[in-house]
């Protein structure tokens, strides 16, 4: 997000009789694992009088590791935050976390109160009953599953996982990079690598036909049932992902997946 595009969007939207009320910033976008200039959308939010929510739902953990503790750096002024642990903190689905600083504006907009579920203390009770902060009335006992997982591991070894997966994504980049026939498409920030095949030599490809093998890629390396990647559109573009957060992924696996584009490449030709 551009914080000056941000200010310029929320005054064009305030000349033409629009109220903004909130912004959305992101640690760790679905498709790249892009990450938002927080602190600098904190400071239009304030001085606008937004409510700014930060959606740390994949990239949020990452903040446990000391080296990455920057990815929410400016999350600490901001109104909520979410982080989702079945991403990449090893939760089976769903669970996700939110921290509201306006817990009492939850509650004035989901509140429910029939009569028949009245207490004496209504207003403590609101604030304690998770049904008055959403849109659910009722609820697993999701947190559960979150506490296994703190208590089996620790944080220590939940930091080494972390850490090793970003060093998996980055040797993986490595070798996208130092490839004549790959290019990495975006950073990488996290444990989420954005690249494709776009062979030199020859006749240059269109970005039709591109698209075309690297759909085909993908497919190709997806049958074989060793791995599975992913794909977005960059730039308009097809774009291969591949993604390191399962529990078990070595080095192995991930020098697989390379062997088997490198291979399955070949055939493209």
């Amino acid at each position: 997000m551009n914080p000056a595009a941000l200010a310029d969007a929320i005054a064009a939207d305030r000349a033409a009789g629009i109220l903004p009320i909130a912004v959305v910033a992101t640690v760790g976008t679905t498709s790249t694992t892009s990450i938002d200039p927080v602190p600098a959308i904190a400071d239009v939010c304030e001085r606008e009088g937004l409510w700014l929510h930060v959606d740390a739902a994949y990239g949020g953990v990452a903040a446990m590791l000391p080296s990455h503790a920057h990815v929410l750096a400016g999350a600490g002024r901001a109104d909520s935050l979410v982080v989702n642990p079945h991403k990449w903190l090893f939760t089976p689905v769903d669970l996700s976390a939110l921290y509201c600083r306006r817990m009492d504006a939850l509650v004035s907009a989901f509140s429910l109160k029939p009569e028949y579920i009245l207490t004496g203390d209504e207003v403590a009770a609101a604030k304690r009953n998770l049904m008055n902060t959403g849109i659910q009335l009722g609820r697993r006992f999701r947190s559960l599953k979150l506490w296994m997982i703190l208590r089996s591991f620790g944080v220590k070894a939940i930091r080494a996982r972390l850490a090793e997966h970003i060093r998996l994504a980055q040797l993986f980049s490595s070798w996208v990079d130092a490839h004549p026939d790959f290019e990495r498409l975006a950073p990488v920030p996290l444990s989420v690598v954005c690249f494709r095949w776009n062979p030199v030599g020859g006749e240059r490809l269109s970005e039709t036909a591109l698209d075309a093998a690297n759909e085909r890629l993908l497919d190709l390396v997806n049958q074989t049932g060793d791995v599975f990647l992913s794909h977005t559109r960059l730039r308009e573009g097809v774009t291969l992902r591949l993604a390191v957060a399962h529990l078990s992924t070595d080095e192995r696996h991930v020098r697989r997946a390379w062997d088997l584009l490198v291979d399955r490449a070949a055939t493209l030709r």
